[in-house]
């Protein structure tokens, strides 16, 4: 599947656990949210290093930047009274604890490849469940706070690099096949998000009457398809749009590279122009591990931490000026 790395950016897989005999987390009390949270981590012990963290210690900021870098959700931060979460070192395994769910596990790794976190993400669940009495019915599978979530309890994902079929105006038919497959097509930030720089992520819709490697092979399946068309699109466009795509890239590291205030929205669509530009041949990104962490670097709550700028220097215009000296380092023009 490494010939799609540039479109299938990302994959996730998420299991929900849920402890038996303690309330949901609209009901849950400080207690057993304390419980929960020293009995996982105490379970990680045995595993990788791990970051802990207290959400009620961090400020709103702070929680705020997690989010924006896609290690914690929306919800966590909305229960951020009772709520934590370890991340591990390499930032590739998050335990989000007392979210919707007493327990979201979850592993990401590059590319296109759902086994590989499914795997990694596997060996702690399985230590979870021998630790602590999960709930679980013999005809619903893994209880869990949404019914769309029972059964296994899985939710398989891979976060889509899409611009070329967005050019097209082709997203209805990926919509279309997603749907008639039983997957849900979300932008960048999950559930209620929309679209931000041609990112989409596409997982299961629910995991009831399916084992987790139906899942998977059913998600992967679609993913491919949907690799496919991307891939068929951008061959289109180096052939006939060639002088167009080139013209919208350097326009977009001109942009990035000379203006003096710049808004978190026009950050995201420039520099997704000069990733989609990348991907064609047209320049050179020297690090892509950076380049990607732009588009978090430059969101507000992150930006706020990178750089203690004042009231008086606005932060359009920090923005600018850091993704402008980022841009310049990271690029190379043909």
């Amino acid at each position: 599947m490494e010939i799609y790395d540039d479109i299938a950016i990302s994959s996730r897989i998420r299991l929900a656990r849920n402890v038996t005999g303690i309330p949901f987390y609209t009901h849950v009390e400080d207690e057993d949210a304390a419980f929960i949270s020293q009995r996982v981590k105490k379970i990680l012990e045995s595993f990788d290093l791990f970051n802990f963290l207290i959400l009620k210690t961090l400020s709103l900021s702070e929680c705020n930047a997690l989010f924006e870098q896609h290690l914690i959700s929306r919800e966590l931060i909305a229960n951020k009274d009772i709520s934590s979460v370890a991340i591990s070192e390499d930032e590739k395994v998050i335990i989000m604890l007392n979210e919707e769910d007493h327990i979201r596990e979850q592993c990401l790794e590059k590319g296109f490849n759902l086994l590989k976190p499914y795997k990694r993400i596997r060996e702690i669940d399985e230590a979870i469940l021998n630790d602590l009495d999960i709930a679980y019915d013999d005809k619903l599978g893994f209880i869990t706070a949404s019914p769309a979530n029972l059964g296994s309890a899985m939710r398989a994902s891979v976060m889509l690099f899409l611009p070329a079929l967005e050019r097209a105006n082709a997203m209805e038919e990926v919509f279309n096949l997603a749907k008639a497959n039983s997957l849900t097509i979300r932008g960048a930030y999950g559930e209620g998000s929309n679209s931000e720089a041609s990112f989409y992520q596409i997982s299961n819709q629910g995991s009831f009457g399916k084992s987790e490697d139906e899942i998977i092979d059913e998600v992967s399946e679609i993913i491919y398809q949907i690799c496919v068309m991307e891939k068929e699109q951008r061959d289109k466009y180096f052939l006939q749009e060639r002088n167009e795509i080139r013209d919208l890239c350097f326009r977009a590291y001109g942009i990035l590279t000379s203006c003096y205030m710049l808004e978190e929205k026009e950050m995201m669509k420039y520099l997704s122009q000069l990733k989609f530009g990348a991907v064609l041949g047209f320049i050179d990104i020297k690090d892509e591990e950076a380049f990607q962490k732009l588009f978090y670097e430059g969101a507000s709550a992150n930006l706020k931490e990178l750089i203690d700028f004042s009231k008086e220097k606005k932060e359009n215009i920090t923005r600018a000026e850091y993704i402008s000296k980022k841009v310049k380092n990271l690029i190379r023009r043909r």
